[in-house]
């Protein structure tokens, strides 16, 4: 063997990567980082510039480097037809449907008219999710309330949840269980229970890490949760929510430890979508966005 010829070779090859790093700068080096992680980006529709068509929020997402668009549901033929087309041209894909009528009309209410139209919501996301390619539907399962105990809540939920199960197979969709303000499966061994309880691989989780600040960290959850979640949205990291320096010893700065967040994420070997779902704001600010998630995906703090 020709040592020296293999050490000049390394020699080489590691210096033409740092000069190949340098040239490319900072922003560049990131986005190199995030996509070779292979996690994917989206944003949520709602994020993009208001006053746009459809096609032309695609192609700012396109522009500020997303890979993908979350949709709330689309109730008409017209509109699963306008998204597949903005998606087709821009090349931007469809990452899963946010379920809109669980709020106003909760799975868990005492009127089961309420709950009828829930479902119905809850079947039009899921042909959407179908016909879209996009996979999976965001899912607040109920809501506690000083009228709706929190036991009703649970066992309401999955009742109405398994009769769709046969329809998430035919469809090859999932229902994705968001944390959220609705008082409701509380802690992350919760959450975990409460999706293997339907024993189905079309029940998993859409984890979003800026709901559990108040409550616990989201490292942890990523952590015990593991593979049940499917889909992830981020938050509290966008410009004009700038916070101090994370400080573990101090919950009142409501900060999170990115770099251990990407950590988490990588020890559960997640390579899903990770979808910002903040607020809108002009092409610029989307960029922005985008590239602070480059920093967090590269195991950086985005700020």
């Amino acid at each position: 063997m020709n040592t020296s010829v293999n050490r000049r070779e390394f020699l080489l090859r590691s210096s033409s990567i740092a000069l190949g790093g340098a040239l490319l700068g900072s922003g560049a080096m990131e986005r190199a980082a995030a996509a070779a992680s292979g996690i994917k980006k989206g944003v949520c529709i709602d994020v993009l510039p208001e006053g746009m068509t459809v096609p032309e929020k695609f192609a700012v997402a396109k522009r500020a480097g997303f890979d993908g668009v979350e949709p709330n549901t689309l109730n008409s033929p017209d509109e699963v037809k306008t998204y597949k087309e903005a998606a087709e041209e821009s090349g931007v894909q469809i990452t899963s449907i946010m379920n809109s009528d669980h709020w106003k009309y909760p799975l868990s209410d005492n009127d089961p008219e309420v709950v009828k139209k829930c479902v119905e919501g809850l079947e039009t996301s899921m042909h959407n999710a179908h016909d879209l390619g996009a996979g999976a539907v965001l899912l607040v399962p109920g809501v506690v309330t000083a009228d709706v105990r929190y036991a009703d809540v649970y066992r309401r939920s999955q009742e109405q949840i398994r009769k769709l199960l046969p329809l998430a197979k035919e469809l090859q969709v999932i229902i994705a269980i968001e944390n959220v303000g609705n008082r409701f499966l509380l802690s992350p061994l919760e959450m975990a229970r409460y999706v293997d309880e339907f024993k189905s691989p079309w029940i998993r989780s859409y984890f979003d890490i800026g709901n559990v600040v108040s409550i616990g960290y989201p490292q942890d959850w990523i952590r015990t949760l593991g593979k049940r979640v499917c889909r992830v949205h981020i938050k509290r990291f966008e410009p004009g929510t700038d916070h101090p320096k994370f400080d573990p010893k101090d919950r009142r700065t409501q900060g999170i430890d990115w770099p251990d967040v990407r950590r988490a994420l990588n020890e559960v070997g997640y390579n899903g979508w990770i979808t910002a779902e903040v607020k809108s704001g002009d092409e610029n600010y989307v960029k922005e966005v985008s590239a602070r998630m480059d920093r967090i995906l590269s195991g950086q703090n985005p700020v």
